[in-house]
C-alpha cells in the first residue's frame, strides 16, 4: 500500500492516506500509519507526526508535522478554525435540496453492547458542516462537505442525522451494505502559515468512488 506525498517542505507533509489504514496500531494488530512513519522521514531525522485525525476508513489528505514547533503551530491553526477542509462523501439515497448547512451539536455516548458513538445532543459540542450536492447516480449522491468544526465523526453523524442519508457503507450510523468501507474522502486541505505560503494539497478521487461512476470535476 503506497503512501502518495501530496505536499512536502521543510516543516510539513501531506499524504494521501489510503482508506482502511488506521493511524494507530489496532489492538488486534495489523498495519497502521504508525508503522509507516519511518518511511515518511524522507531524509529527516525526526519521525513526522499527524496533526489531525482521519477515521480508519476515510481516505485522502492527512497533514503531518516534521518538527515539534510546526506541530504546535499547525495544531493551533486547527483549533482556531483557520484550516479549510473539503471532503467528498457518497450517501445512500437522493437529496431534494442542492446545498445547505447542518448545525447539530454532538455528544459521545457509550454502551457495553454497542461500544461508543457520537449522537446529536443539545448540550453537546457545537458542530457545523456546509454541504453541496455534486452528482447523482443509481440512487447514490456525491456530496461535498466543508466542516467548520472538527468533531469526532462529525460528517458521518451530520450526513445521517442532518441530511437524513448516511454515508454509503457506514456500519455505525448507516449500513455496512453497499460498500466495503465508509465512503468518505478528504479531498483537499489548506493550512495558513502567516507570512509563509499556505499548505495546499488536493487528493485525487479514490478508485472506489470512480467505480460507482463519480468524478471530482
Amino acid at each position: 500500500m503506497e503512501l502518495e506525498i501530496l505536499f512536502e517542505d521543510g516543516e510539513a507533509l501531506v499524504i494521501d492516506k489510503p482508506g482502511g489504514l488506521p493511524l494507530d496500531t489496532p489492538r488486534a494488530g495489523g498495519p497502521s500509519l504508525e508503522d509507516r512513519l519511518d518511511e515518511l522521514k524522507l531524509g529527516f531525522q525526526r519521525l513526522p507526526a499527524p496533526v489531525h485525525r482521519l477515521d480508519r476508513d476515510t481516505s485522502g489528505c492527512l497533514l503531518l508535522a516534521r518538527n515539534p514547533k510546526a506541530l504546535k503551530r499547525f495544531s493551533a491553526a486547527f483549533e482556531e478554525k483557520q484550516v479549510q477542509k473539503r471532503y467528498l462523501g457518497i450517501v445512500a439515497g437522493t437529496l431534494t435540496e442542492e446545498e445547505g448547512t447542518i448545525a447539530l451539536n454532538l455528544s459521545k455516548v457509550s454502551t457495553a453492547k454497542d461500544g461508543w458513538r457520537m449522537i446529536p445532543a443539545k448540550k453537546g459540542k457545537p458542530a457545523v458542516t456546509h454541504w453541496r450536492k455534486l452528482d447523482e447516480k443509481n440512487g447514490l449522491t456525491l456530496v461535498e462537505f466543508r466542516p467548520e468544526t472538527g468533531r469526532t465523526h462529525q460528517i458521518r453523524v451530520h450526513a445521517a442525522s442532518g441530511l437524513g442519508h448516511a454515508l454509503l457503507g457506514d456500519p455505525v450510523y448507516g449500513s455496512s451494505k453497499g460498500a466495503p468501507r465508509t465512503m468518505l474522502h478528504a479531498a483537499g486541505i489548506t493550512v495558513p502559515r502567516g507570512d509563509k505560503e499556505p499548505i495546499v494539497a488536493v487528493a485525487p478521487l479514490p478508485k472506489d468512488f470512480a467505480a460507482l461512476g463519480f468524478s471530482d470535476e
